[in-house]
Parts: structure tokens; sequence; C-alpha cells
């Protein structure tokens, strides 16, 4: 089985000049990053009845999606973390603004600036953590909050994204929640290993009034749309039941802590039967 990209090195040094010309020369690279952000922007269901819109690419690589979103007829503004790629999109003459950023760090835009974003194969990455600053909760809280601030309000970000486990998936739209997203998962071709696709379909808001949840590509039966709402705040109401609250050290607490940190990439030692389990006090 061939190991996940995140896993090989940081984005910024795992996409460097050979992989960037691996993007470059691929048709098969090509084609599928074309037919992702397709299906990204059909998602999105952008309203063009007042003209092109200004959307953001976040880890826009070498413009592939961004040349997407100038074929819609689309302004847009990307960012990625590798020089090595941005460079290649500059080669390639993309006819949208690149700026190499780190995702991680929130977005440096004015408050209700565009009105979406895409996001293909890149957000997993803010999963990992490769340096001992960062903090894969913190860094995706401060992601996520500062692109809901740039977004218009009730305007759609739709992330194409590649989830190692369910805890990571959860971490993800755990974030997106706190910081006033709605919407939810559509998983395309569900039933297939190669095809299955994930797409994080969000709107800066409540949906707007009408709102039809997506239709997930081959599917015949039972669609898998996965919804969720903006998490309400605790509240200490007389006569609401308190949080089950763990011990701090207890078993269950470690496991728990145990799942947390996998779910950031870090190294964890597998689980045993002495896990957890309450020692003697010393003499």
């Amino acid at each position: 089985m061939a190991r996940r990209p995140e896993h090989e090195a940081p984005p910024d040094v795992y996409y460097d000049e050979d992989m960037a010309s691996k993007y470059a020369s691929s048709s098969r690279m090509i084609e599928i990053q074309t037919q992702m952000s397709e299906r990204a922007i059909e998602l999105m269901n952008l309203n063009t009845e007042d003209g092109p819109l200004l959307l953001l690419d976040l880890g826009c690589g070498s413009g592939l999606s961004g040349s997407v979103l100038s074929a819609s007829g689309h302004q847009w503004v990307g960012l990625d973390i590798s020089s090595a790629m941005l460079r290649i999109a500059m080669q390639r003459g993309v006819e949208g603004d690149i700026i190499q950023r780190d995702l991680g760090d929130g977005l440096p835009f004015r408050a209700g600036t565009f009105d979406g974003a895409v996001s293909i194969s890149a957000i997993q990455w803010l999963c990992n953590v490769d340096k001992s600053t960062h903090n894969a909760h913190h860094r995706l809280n401060v992601f996520f909050g500062s692109l809901y601030a740039c977004l218009k309000r009730h305007s759609r970000a739709v992330f194409q994204l590649y989830p190692e486990t369910p805890q990571q998936m959860e971490l993800i739209t755990a974030s997106a929640m706190k910081a006033g997203f709605t919407g939810g998962l559509v998983v395309d071709y569900p039933h297939s290993t190669k095809a299955k696709k994930f797409f994080l379909t969000l709107f800066a808001g409540p949906p707007p009034p009408g709102y039809k949840e997506p239709t997930p590509l081959g599917v015949d039966e039972d669609p898998v749309f996965a919804p969720f709402q903006t998490r309400a705040r605790d509240s200490k109401k007389k006569g609401k039941e308190p949080n089950h609250r763990v011990p701090i050290k207890s078993k269950e607490w470690i496991l728990n802590k145990k799942e947390k940190q996998k779910a950031q990439g870090k190294d964890v030692r597998p689980d045993s039967k002495y896990t957890g389990r309450k020692r003697k006090r010393a003499f």
C-alpha cells in the first residue's frame, strides 16, 4: 500500500521542483485535478446573474483548479505553501493572482471580500504536525476562522479532501463548525475504492432559503450526505444535565488522548493490556 504524501514530508518539501514538474507534465494528474475542480464548482452552485465572481483557490498548486475557475468566467486568488508549484503556475500563465502562504497561519484578507472558495486535495495537510510548534487543532481553527471572516455571508466553500481516518474528518468538521460554517459531507461513488471522493460543502452562516442538499454521484439508492449544523454553545440553564467528564489519567481519558494524537499525525505507542492500568503507590 502506497504511503500518503502527508507522511513523506511537509508540503513545502514534498512538492519540490521534481513533483511540480510531474504535475505540469502528467496528463493523468491534469485530468484528475480538472475533473475534481469541475465537480467542486458544480457543488458550489454559484449564482452568476450579477457577473463574474471573486473566488479563493486554497492550495492552488500549479494552477490547474484555477484554470477551471477562469474557464467558468470567474476571477480568483490562489494560495499555496509550495514555491515550486507556484512557479509552475506562473510559467503556465494562469489568470489569477497567486500568493505563497501556509493556510495554517490564516488568510490575510479583509472581511467579506470573496464570493466563495474552493480547495482540491489540500485541507488534510493541516492535520499533520510537521513542526514542534504546530498543533493541528489550533491551525484548523485559525484557518477556518479567517476563511469565515473573508467570505461574504451565505457564500459557499467546497473542499475536496482525502481524510485518513474518521477522527481526522471529525477534527476538520469540528473546526469548521466552531468558526460558524454549516453544511455537510458529500461522498461521490461511495462503493468504489478508486473513484470514491469526499467533498466538504460549507456555507458561511446558515444555508439560504430553499436550499436543497447536493446529490452525490454514483449512488442509486440512499445518497451519502452527512449534514451538520453550527455547534451550539454549552448553556448553564437550570435543569440541564451536566456533561459527562472523564476523570483525568483514567483509562478512558488516556485512550481518548491517544486517538486525538493519532488524528494529529503524531507517533503513538500501540495499546496493550497495561494501557491505563492503575499503579500501586510507592512505599
